[in-house]
């Protein structure tokens, strides 16, 4: 029965009892003809010359060529197959310690943006929260400067003027009483609380958002607050102006930043759901900003809140998913773009 032959570089089969030496050329041993790379028949890695044998150093770029090379020992045959070699252990530890690190880590990683379609958006019909107002103390000293330099203004101009002329009308938002005399201090004045909006088409009053595309129909709505009428206005004078602002954005946060100097936290107000956001800031003492934002993504509104300094207001809203919003605003889409051509002519 003919075996076949394991020493390296002869591959031949033999009769095992016509087997001797000098039969063909061969190795005397497994380990005399190892080619110079470590442990692997198929020659070295590149930066370490051509493949060859470390028994006659004879080299070749051809790698059928290599495997042509005559035997330059003589020996017998041998059939025994040799040990394949013993693959390394790979140590789990460290694999196990990543996969444990993952989690502490996943918050921070910015995912692409999603299709809007693919983003599952509460009502914008939910409720309007306020956020917190955090203030910081450069902006306590700058208020507390102004106050102490418009102090004897604000005296000599209530000497002045502290009548009340007939006529005048209340400064509530939705109130439509006008002052008849000292009988009309007591009357119960019904207004709203909040600030109106017009978003979209539609008019309605943050306090109680009843929604309507008429003008008229929002002018007479009726108010859903009781309290005393205001007939002489604390914040006479404000003008409606533009302020500088831009957004930025984390793994987990969205952040506006809204460049107004000194802005008086008693006037202002921030309020969000879950997909809007209402700006109501004065600063300056006489000047406003308004800005309403329809979300592109979706907020955590009981994490989110507003830090108010001497330079500048910073909202931040805490992303309900981590993920990477395409923009600011949502996009309107073809039908809210027509109703608004609608609305203007």
């Amino acid at each position: 029965m003919a075996l076949l032959c394991y020493n390296r570089g002869c591959g031949q089969r033999f009769d095992p009892e016509t087997n001797s030496d000098g039969k063909r050329n061969a190795p005397p041993d497994l380990f005399s003809r190892l080619p110079l790379s470590r442990g692997t028949p198929l020659g070295p890695r590149a930066s370490r010359g051509p493949p060859g044998w470390s028994c006659c150093k004879r080299r070749t770029t051809d790698f059928s060529d290599f495997l042509s090379i005559a035997g330059c020992t003589k020996g017998r045959h041998n059939s025994e197959k040799p040990p394949e070699p013993v693959k390394p252990e790979v140590k789990t530890t460290e694999k196990k310690e990543l996969s444990e690190l993952k989690p502490k880590f996943q918050e921070h990683i910015i995912q692409a943006p999603k299709p809007v379609e693919a983003i599952k958006r509460p009502s914008p019909d939910e409720p309007m929260t306020n956020l917190e107002l955090k203030i910081s103390a450069s902006l306590k000293q700058a208020l507390d400067k102004l106050k102490l330099s418009s102090g004897n203004e604000e005296n000599k101009k209530e000497e002045d003027s502290d009548e009340i002329k007939i006529g005048t009308s209340c400064k509530n938002g939705g109130c439509s009483k006008t002052y008849q005399g000292p009988q009309s201090l007591e009357e119960v004045c019904v207004y709203h609380s909040g600030v109106p909006i017009f978003h979209e088409g539609m008019k309605y009053w943050s306090c109680c958002r009843r929604k309507t595309s008429d003008f008229n129909t929002f002018l007479a709505q009726e108010g859903c607050t009781t309290g005393k009428h205001m007939w002489t206005k604390k914040d006479a004078g404000k003008k409606v102006v533009p302020c500088r602002h831009d957004w930025h954005q984390t793994g987990g946060e969205v952040t506006i930043s809204v460049y107004a100097k000194n802005s008086l936290p008693e006037l202002s107000q921030v309020e969000a759901n879950s997909t809007l956001l209402n700006v109501h800031i004065v600063f300056e003492g006489e000047k406003e900003f308004h800005q309403n934002v329809k979300l592109w993504g979706v907020i955590d509104v009981t994490r989110s809140y507003v830090t108010m300094t001497a330079t500048k207001i910073e909202i931040t809203m805490r992303k309900a998913e981590p993920m990477q919003w395409a923009s600011l605003e949502l996009p309107a889409t073809k039908k809210q773009e027509k109703q608004k051509e609608d609305t203007t002519e």
